[in-house]
């Protein structure tokens, strides 16, 4: 008996190889092999650095916005499921896993019973009991087929999908931090701006107003006057709402109240970001968490097929225990007290309405939508890489473009100021001159706020966020 339980354990070790899940095969790249060039792009080149690997605390050089994202890392409910998720799928691999290995338990039990004389065979009262002992195994499925095998590599790769789910969101939330404070810092500014305009524009009335007085404005331009202000009132409750609003918006990213010591920020127009270096297409495979996330769930969905395919074939599975048995509580460990039970089983489908056929169409299908996610990925950053490309590009020149216009505004309403004061003009050019003025610092304003979301938004398609220190080269380290 012991030879024949010795053969079959080896016979199941050497099949419980057996896998029948297909071999993975990474889908060709649904892009091209580089990011778009011309004259609206920035050039991509191989860096030494790429972004992923680039710290936060570096690329974001505001140290308000730094202890912001700190605190969102600590406080933020979505990142806080993320791991929780992690956690659960964690355990969740741990138990099939331990599928793999037989289940081994000890049991005692013990009876004693008493029987009347009326229902005695031999008539007369008796006492009997019943005493046992045992450590066996318990439906223990000899894996042959790799059914338990691929349900456990299933439950890996969603694991691992898990923990790249997570940096994902760490990363998206780094960057909805980054652009909700520039956001509530380029509201502040318009802010600020409005209130400086209404001042001027509440001078030009007054100064307006007198000379309507005396005869030298018309009513058509006290009306215009009047116009501007009651216009720049508008505009100040707007924006007095958006950064109430702003600020609303990082209160729920960061989890938490804005602290009472955040440092002062800086002027949109100074250098606020680190240059993102952009590397190569290629380098989004491993350096983008959300591709690694689809191509983990496309490994799970592959190893699926796997189970799949096992449940075809005949299910084996082992009970047995062994011990000592006796009548006597004192006669449980006395020679010839022991025992033994051995219980094989085989299942084998023979007819099951296609559910099977059925089970491992859906597989593939699952496979096939897995891959369609994992090329969309791939698509999904090219596309936001290349747009961050060409935002770099053109913001550069629109920038300096709107300074130019900014400053032409300014010489033409000191121009247009003074003509107006010593007669020379009506006060309808005047007014044009300071609605042109207030319009181009708007406008400055706005392309420095899209410009910085740009670069944000091409640090996170690059993966940037991860870190909140740069990482360097592995080459490095080892030298």
């Amino acid at each position: 008996m012991k030879k024949s339980l010795l053969s079959l354990a080896v016979t199941a070790f050497v099949l419980g190889g057996c896998s029948l899940i297909p071999d993975y095969q990474r889908p060709a790249i649904p892009t091209a092999t580089q990011y778009p060039t011309g004259q609206s792009y920035s050039p991509a080149t191989a860096a030494d650095t790429v972004a992923a690997d680039l710290g936060w605390r570096q690329f974001f050089k505001e140290p308000g916005l730094q202890q912001l994202i700190q605190l969102s890392l600590e406080n933020n409910r979505d990142l806080r499921v993320a791991a929780l998720n992690i956690e659960a799928y964690r355990a969740k691999y741990r138990i099939q896993r331990a599928d793999l290995l037989p289940s081994i338990s000890a049991d005692a039990s013990g009876t004693r019973q008493r029987t009347p004389a009326d229902l005695s065979q031999t008539g007369r009262t008796t006492t009997s009991g019943q005493y046992s002992a045992t450590l066996g195994i318990s439906s223990y499925e000899l894996d042959l087929f790799g059914r338990v095998r691929s349900l456990s590599q299933e439950a890996l790769e969603t694991y691992l999908s898990s923990e790249e789910a997570r940096r994902s969101t760490q990363i998206s939330l780094v960057a909805s931090v980054a652009n909700a404070y520039f956001t509530w810092q380029a509201d502040q500014a318009l802010l600020a701006l409005t209130q400086d305009t209404l001042d001027a524009y509440e001078q030009s009335l007054d100064l307006t107003t007198r000379s309507s007085k005396v005869g030298v404005s018309s009513a058509l331009d006290l009306a215009q006057a009047r116009t501007s202000v009651d216009s720049a009132r508008v505009s100040l409750a707007t924006y007095q709402r958006q950064v109430a609003q702003d600020q609303n918006d990082l209160v729920s990213l960061l989890g938490a109240g804005l602290p009472d010591n955040l440092p002062l920020a800086k002027p949109l127009g100074t250098d606020l970001l680190a240059t993102v270096p952009v590397g190569l297409p290629s380098d989004l495979l491993t350096r983008r968490p959300d591709i690694i996330e689809a191509e983990h769930t496309l490994k799970a969905a592959n190893a699926d097929i796997g189970s799949a395919r096992a449940a075809f074939f005949p299910s084996i599975t082992l009970t047995a225990d062994a011990g000592t048995s006796s009548s006597e509580l004192s006669g449980l460990f006395k020679g010839g007290s022991g025992s033994w039970l051995f219980t094989p089983s085989i299942s084998l489908p023979i007819f099951n309405a296609g559910n099977l056929r059925a089970s491992l169409d859906y597989s593939k299908i699952e496979k096939d939508i897995s891959v369609a996610n994992y090329e969309k990925a791939i698509q999904t950053a090219f596309k936001e890489v290349s747009d961050g490309l060409a935002s770099r590009k053109t913001y550069v020149d629109q920038l300096q473009s709107q300074r130019d216009y900014v400053q032409a505004s300014q010489d033409y309403y000191v121009l247009a100021e003074w003509r107006y004061r010593v007669g020379i003009d009506s006060n309808l050019t005047f007014l044009d001159a300071q609605r042109s003025l207030y319009s181009a610092q708007q406008s400055l304003i706005s392309d420095q706020l899209s410009q910085l979301t740009s670069e944000v938004n091409l640090y996170k398609a690059l993966g940037g966020g991860w870190y909140p220190n740069s990482v360097e080269k592995t080459s490095k380290l080892k030298g």
